[in-house]
């Protein structure tokens, strides 16, 4: 096991003095941010760059996977304001690019896809030219509560598939790695129009051909953009990091994606789902879906 972090995973900590501001705005309007909630590495940069990826339906998820600091247990009532609410802090934040993600809600009927739906709603009706991304749990494989998220017409759909198969007992042991694939197969088929995006973490003990596995099966599901980032313990009680990826093999799993055909690549040890997600953004903005359909692109810092 490592216990010491090489020196390419030291945090510069940039902009500090402008992270409150954001806070206010934030706490003012009782929204969650997956930054604080997950613990993130990135959170000072972002937060002075008044960017926040908004974390909805609760602080506590009803999963147990074993690499995630938000809290796990009984599930809070739902916030019927907070979709208004988010939308208030994209306008305070003059946001062009917004992330939504949620804990995992097992144990609401929809999942909490009407609760995504609406705050999607909300955000568009202060611009249709802010991109909307969200990053949404599996809903337990229910397509219908899939498509009423869907039908929103969110600009980025993002599930996560987290890891290779081989480690989901222990990594996500209430999740189906299957069923996430199949997900992101569905929101296809629903909505060709919507770009479709997907994250991993290295460092968990997976192998580098599964890796290479896995982004192939994201492909076969027609998966458009791709985050690739190191996994860091929160914890002793969490998974152990098995390995520090070096920052070459990340550069490597960029290449290979792009030469699969994916539109964007972020892989990169800081890189995590929502990690400059706007310049993702800026991407598909610029070139239109059908171009699309036989080139690969995009750049992470």
């Amino acid at each position: 096991m490592h216990t010491r972090k090489p020196d390419w995973l030291k945090i510069k900590l940039l902009g500090a003095e402008k992270v409150p501001e954001t806070e206010r705005i934030l706490r003012r309007l009782s929204l969650h941010t997956v930054c604080k909630e997950a613990n993130c590495p990135n959170l000072m940069e972002c937060f002075a760059k008044k960017t926040a990826t908004f974390m909805i339906l609760g602080q506590v998820c009803t999963r147990n996977c074993t690499f995630c600091n938000v809290i796990k247990g009984e599930a809070q009532p739902v916030d019927p304001d907070e979709p208004a609410h988010i939308a208030e802090a994209v306008k305070a934040l003059q946001l062009k690019h917004v992330v939504i993600t949620s804990v995992t809600r097992d144990d609401l009927a929809d999942g909490g896809a009407g609760h995504f739906a609406q705050a999607i709603r909300c955000i568009k009706r202060i611009n249709e030219s802010i991109l909307v991304e969200v990053l949404i749990p599996d809903f337990r494989g229910d397509q219908k509560a899939l498509s009423v998220v869907v039908k929103a017409k969110p600009d980025i759909l993002n599930h996560n598939v987290e890891t290779v198969p081989r480690l989901y007992p222990s990594v996500r042991p209430l999740a189906n790695y299957q069923r996430s694939l199949e997900l992101l197969r569905v929101v296809k088929k629903l909505d060709p129009g919507i770009y479709t995006k997907s994250g991993i973490m290295v460092g968990l003990g997976e192998e580098e051909q599964e890796i290479r596995d896995l982004m192939q099966d994201l492909r076969a599901v027609d998966c458009d953009l791709l985050t690739i980032g190191q996994y860091l313990a929160p914890s002793k009680q969490h998974h152990a990091v098995v390995a520090y990826i070096h920052p070459e093999i990340f550069a490597q799993y960029k290449s290979l994606g792009e030469g699969m055909g994916f539109k964007y690549v972020a892989s990169a040890p800081f890189v995590r789902s929502s990690y400059h997600a706007d310049e993702a953004g800026e991407i598909l903005k610029a070139t239109p879906m059908d171009r699309y359909r036989s080139i690969s692109s995009g750049q992470v810092e």
